[in-house]
């Protein structure tokens, strides 16, 4: 029984290295990097933002005005709809953020990408029992949105690396 274990561990090791040596890897476990070593970024001052600037910062990416690229943000706006009829009980809402982006050449101004939308959407539900922690969950949805908004952009980014 250990042989058959052990012939059976030997064969997937062998050919999991057979693999890595030829290059082969799963797609989504790449390098995170972003195919730029600086970028200008111009946007309002608002929350999403300060969190785009702190993670192209953490990723390795310089931030300056003399970048070659420069991304351009547009203002964050979130809008809530509500789902749910009745007042009492759980009440379920409905909350987008949405983010107007696009990337220029710093020495021509030419779009590398030309003005696009980010949006994404998040479903919530607040208790007409405790309404104090309302604006809390209000808040916390929105940073889990800025949080995914700024993975999508990143996503978006990659592509001028490939172009």
């Amino acid at each position: 029984m250990q042989r058959r274990s052990l012939l059976r561990f030997s064969l997937a090791a062998g050919a999991s290295l057979a693999l890595a040596g030829c290059g082969f890897q799963l797609r989504g476990l790449g390098s995170d990097a972003l195919p730029f070593a600086e970028l200008d970024l111009a946007g309002p001052d608002d929350a999403f933002t300060r969190l785009v600037r702190e993670r192209l910062t953490a990723s390795g990416v310089a931030v300056g005005d003399a970048a070659p690229l420069r991304l351009n943000l547009g203002r964050e706006t979130f809008h809530e709809q509500r789902l749910s009829v009745l007042n009492s009980g759980y009440q379920e809402y409905d909350m987008t953020l949405n983010v107007s982006y696009s990337v220029q050449r710093s020495a021509d101004d030419a779009y590398r990408l030309a003005e696009q939308q980010l949006e994404v959407q998040e479903r919530f539900s607040i208790s007409s029992d405790n309404l104090l922690a309302a604006d809390d969950r209000r808040a916390e949805v929105r940073e889990r949105l800025r949080d995914t908004a700024v993975e999508q952009l990143f996503h978006r980014l990659h592509v001028l690396g490939d172009a």
